[in-house]
C-alpha cells in the first residue's frame, strides 16, 4: 500500500497542464465531475474517463492518476455487484460502477495536479475563513505522511512477530493496538511541533495577511478556459438531445 501513500503526496511536474491558474484546473475538474453524474449510458462514462485519461497524460500524471483508479476499482467492482444483485441490469450496473471511476478520475485530476499553495489561494479567494483554510490545507499536507507512517509502523510490528492477517475480526482488531499507540503518539508529537512553528511565525497577529504568490489569468488561461466551457456546453447538448444506444 505505499504505492497508494505515495500517490497522494504532491510532486511538482512541469507541464502545460499543471502551469494553468488553479482555477482553470478546477474548473475542469467540476466540468468533469458534472459530466460524470450526468452522463447515463456506458458510452457516455466510457467517452469521459477516456477523456480523464488524455487529460492526465497531457499533465504528465497519468501513473498517478491511475494509482487512484486502480484503489477506486474494489468499491467499484462492489457497485457493479451490488446493483446488479438488486436487478438494474448489467448495462446500468456497469454504468453505475464506471460512473464512480469517472468521479475519482475527475478529483484526482485536480489534487495530483494542484500544490496545497495553489489550494489554499482558491480557497482564499472564494473567501473562505482563514482557520477553515488552513484546517483543510493542513489535513491535505498530513494525510498521505501518517498513512506512510502506518505502515512504516505495521512493517515494523511485523518483523517483531506481530500477526496482523491471521485471526477473526476482533483479533485483527486488537493486534492493530501496537500499531495505532505510536501512530498517535508522532501525529501529537507533530501536531505539537506544528503548533510551535505557527507560534513562532506569529500566526494570526495579521488579521488580513498577505500572500508572495498571487493568481493572475495569463493569455493561455483564458484560451483552455474559453475551450473548455465550449466542450462542456457542446457535450451537455449531445446528452440532453443524444440517446446512446447503451
Amino acid at each position: 500500500m505505499y504505492w497508494l501513500a505515495s500517490g497522494l503526496l504532491y510532486r511538482r511536474v512541469v507541464s502545460p497542464f499543471t502551469k494553468l491558474d488553479p482555477r482553470i484546473k478546477l474548473l475542469i475538474a467540476i466540468e468533469f465531475f458534472v459530466l460524470s453524474l450526468l452522463a447515463s449510458s456506458v458510452i457516455g462514462v466510457a467517452i469521459i474517463i477516456a477523456s480523464i485519461v488524455a487529460v492526465a497524460a497531457f499533465a504528465r500524471s497519468l501513473r498517478r492518476v491511475g494509482r487512484t483508479v486502480a484503489f477506486s476499482l474494489i468499491f467499484a467492482t462492489f457497485i457493479f455487484v451490488l446493483n446488479l444483485w438488486i436487478g438494474l441490469g448489467l448495462l446500468r450496473s456497469l454504468t453505475f460502477a464506471l460512473r464512480f471511476i469517472a468521479i475519482i478520475g475527475s478529483t484526482s485530476i485536480f489534487f495530483i495536479t494542484t500544490s496545497p499553495d495553489e489550494l489554499e489561494q482558491i480557497m482564499k479567494w472564494m473567501r473562505i475563513p482563514r482557520d477553515v483554510v488552513f484546517a483543510f490545507v493542513t489535513a491535505v499536507r498530513f494525510i498521505p505522511v501518517v498513512m506512510l507512517d502506518a505502515f512504516q509502523i505495521m512493517d515494523a510490528q511485523k518483523s517483531r512477530g506481530l500477526e496482523l492477517e491471521k485471526g477473526g475480526l476482533l483479533s485483527r482488531v486488537r493486534n492493530l493496538i501496537p500499531v495505532l499507540i505510536p501512530l498517535v503518539v508522532n501525529s501529537v508529537i507533530r501536531s505539537g511541533e506544528l503548533a510551535e512553528a505557527m507560534e513562532s511565525r506569529g500566526y494570526g497577529s495579521t488579521p488580513k495577511p498577505t500572500s508572495l504568490y498571487g493568481m493572475r489569468l495569463r493569455w493561455y488561461d483564458k484560451a483552455v478556459l474559453v475551450l473548455s466551457l465550449a466542450v462542456f456546453v457542446l457535450a451537455l447538448y449531445i446528452y440532453h438531445f443524444y440517446t446512446f444506444p447503451f
